[in-house]
């Protein structure tokens, strides 16, 4: 994340099951909460493992803190690259990469795509998005000196590759998605910036963007999942509420007091084409110690709350791709 304040050191473990609602695969009926079946179960499809997998790599030492135009954020982007091909997620451009220039150096973002197969929703675009670049090397602590950014990004950005490998089994989607991996978020939100205005230029129809940030670790003492920022821009935490049928997103007052809706990957589409662009995060300035620090490292992560968190926002974002009216609006 860019340029935020950490307040705090206290880190808890928080486990709970997920409830999701069994939804039918063919029935072509849009999936409101009041339309969803009763039946109950558990979604168990995305695991700690592969999210431990993810985060372990990227937040390796081999990768040197992923600076962008580094050496080791173009192998974080190799690794990417090949995780979505190993998926059967197609290139959204000719390749998977989104090449530009970040303050004179040679960056791109890797772009995933799932084509919706509903003949007039597919034209319509959701947008999950992760930054898998970091802060490279800082000053040594205790010898120490590559911020690994295992929280801040490679958490969110292991989530988004988890969510790929789902919808890339699901046949019934019908809005079309894009998974958004970032470079030059820390120096700017430079590669969000340049795929938001590519993608505009391009006149793409942008249903809504959902970007993750920081969701490492639970939140403390709190009685929902994960924070929206920008939560009164639009309706969408609420509708992702309504979809899962519990309240799985809320507002934290400290995102709202420190402008977090401004200062990450969502910001440049919210600013690009006015649409529902928001940040998911579990970083609520009390649970984690490292932020943009050398400690920043991967066996901090808790990988059983992550897989918890990802598994129940899975059926919120396909009830999402999925109704058939536009639920999801910005506020008046």
């Amino acid at each position: 994340m860019k340029n935020i304040l950490l307040i705090g050191t206290v880190l808890i473990m928080v486990s709970c099951k997920t409830k999701i609602r069994e939804s039918s695969e063919n029935d072509g009926n849009d999936l409101t909460l009041m339309e969803q079946p009763s039946d109950i179960e558990t979604l168990n499809f995305v695991t700690p493992d592969e999210l431990k997998e993810t985060v372990y790599y990227l937040a390796s030492d081999e990768l040197e803190g992923r600076a962008t135009g580094s050496e080791g954020i173009e192998k974080a982007a190799v690794y990417i690259e090949n995780k979505l091909k190993s998926y059967k997620v197609q290139p959204y451009f000719d390749t998977y990469r989104d090449y530009y220039k970040a303050n004179g150096l040679d960056a791109s973002n890797v772009v995933g795509y799932i084509e919706g197969n509903d003949p007039v929703l597919k034209n319509e675009f959701i947008i999950l998005g992760a930054h898998y670049d970091h802060i490279g090397i800082v000053k040594a602590v205790v010898g120490d000196s590559i911020a690994n950014g295992a929280n801040d990004d490679a958490s969110g950005v292991a989530a988004v590759l988890a969510m790929a490998r789902y919808f890339a089994t699901k046949k019934n989607i019908k809005r079309s998605i894009l998974f958004t991996l970032y470079s030059g978020e820390e120096i700017g939100l430079l590669g969000s910036k340049h795929l938001a205005e590519r993608l505009k230029e391009q006149h793409i129809n942008l249903y809504a963007m959902i970007n993750f940030e920081m969701i490492g670790v639970p939140m403390v003492d709190k009685n929902y999942e994960a924070y929206f920022t920008g939560h009164d821009l639009s309706n969408m935490a609420t509708k992702m509420n309504d979809y899962v049928g519990y309240t799985l997103l809320d507002e934290l007052p400290k995102a709202k007091e420190f402008q977090l809706f401004y200062r990450s990957d969502n910001y440049p589409f919210y600013k690009a084409f006015n649409k529902p662009s928001h940040a998911i995060s579990t970083f609520d300035f009390t649970n984690f110690d490292h932020y943009h620090e050398v400690g920043d490292e991967a066996g901090l992560m808790d990988y059983e709350f992550m897989a918890d968190l990802v598994n129940k926002l899975i059926p919120a974002f396909e009830t999402m791709s999925n109704s058939t009216t536009q639920e999801i609006k910005m506020n008046e």
